[in-house]
């Protein structure tokens, strides 16, 4: 091997290491503001991993309470947060700013030992999925707005798929007036903006009783998704071998059961890209859902508007946007092994 050729490998390995980095330093940290308390959302400089124990210095004020200090992690040591010896009140704090869940009773007994032995270091478990449980509680709507958004997402995989699969089929097996001109009118509605349809739409589902309905929200997600779908799947269907169905209608089987039980199963994998597609176009929109909704709204647009609202706190916005993430993310993961054998890869 040559020098040019470590020299060039060595060049894209760090440019790939460069690109991973740009990627993964952000999300990990996007990720430790979900796994954050309140206290540590404020720290500076920020850490990179979230932690999971909480540690305080405890000593007795002159008054005899007990002063709490916190790390202040920028190397000036701890800083005094609260003083105080109501069992409540230490409680409540421990909770929202620490995200630690011990009673009130256990931490003044934990405490009372600094009158004799002077200050001391004390050591809690926080409640990891704390931030999250408080999105659920103190973001209006967010239980509701999850299922919107599976209800939604489901919604529009169906009637793109029934839809837009009926289509891609029709046009890669039959031919009728003008083919070529609907082929290409397909992929032009396809790279309209979903929100750009969103104002006209909304008086049509005004007109029918749709607004502000689970259902209008798919019908909305579903027109550019119809279109795609059709254009991925008729050129798996082109590819489909004729014989097939014919021999399926030699054994008796109709053209409706040719092509759902040979034509259909074959042309899956195209189907699972057009599902992916429509899933993510309906989880991850709220400009639309902004418009065309009220009471009905999705995840996204509630997560959307915590993270605009600064009484909720930073840290409850990133938990729900990774509850967000997460069923995205396990769709994809889903029918990746699908894509790969439309694209000729072995399933992994």
């Amino acid at each position: 091997m040559d020098k040019y050729s470590i020299i060039q490998k060595a060049v894209i390995t760090i440019l790939l290491a460069g690109m991973v980095m740009l990627v993964a330093i952000p999300l990990l940290y996007f990720t430790t503001f979900a796994f954050s308390s309140a206290v540590e959302v404020s720290e500076f400089p920020k850490r990179l991993f979230p932690t999971a124990t909480l540690t305080v210095k405890v000593a007795t004020s002159k008054n005899g309470e007990f002063e709490i200090f916190h790390d202040r992690n920028d190397g000036r040591g701890y800083r005094s947060v609260i003083t105080s010896a109501d069992a409540a009140r230490l409680e409540n704090h421990f909770k929202r700013q620490y995200n630690v869940g011990v009673s009130g009773k256990q931490l003044v007994e934990d405490f009372s030992a600094v009158h004799e032995k002077g200050p001391m270091e004390f050591t809690y478990r926080k409640q990891i999925l704390y931030n999250f449980n408080q999105f659920f509680k103190i973001v209006n709507n967010a239980a509701p707005a999850l299922k919107n958004s599976i209800i939604v997402s489901l919604l529009t995989i169906l009637i793109s798929l029934s839809l837009g699969s009926m289509a891609g089929f029709a046009m890669a097996r039959y031919k009728f007036p003008f083919k070529e001109k609907i082929n290409l009118g397909i992929l032009v509605v396809r790279m309209f903006p979903v929100v750009g349809i969103s104002i006209p739409m909304a008086k049509q589902l005004i007109r029918f009783g749709l607004f502000d309905t689970q259902i209008g929200l798919a019908l909305l997600y579903s027109i550019p998704n119809i279109a795609l779908t059709a254009w991925i799947t008729s050129s798996i269907f082109m590819g489909i071998s004729r014989e097939l169905e014919e021999a399926s209608k030699i054994f008796g089987a109709n053209s409706l059961q040719t092509f759902f039980h040979i034509t259909l199963p074959l042309a899956f994998p195209a189907m699972a890209a057009s599902s992916m597609y429509a899933f993510n176009t309906a989880w991850n929109d709220t400009i639309s859902a902004l418009i065309l909704t009220n009471r009905n709204q999705t995840l996204s647009l509630v997560v959307y508007k915590a993270i605009g609202t600064t009484s909720s706190g930073i840290q409850y916005a990133a938990a729900g946007s990774i509850i967000l993430i997460l069923p995205a993310l396990v769709f994809t993961f889903i029918v990746r092994r699908y894509i790969n054998q439309m694209w000729g890869h072995a399933p992994a």
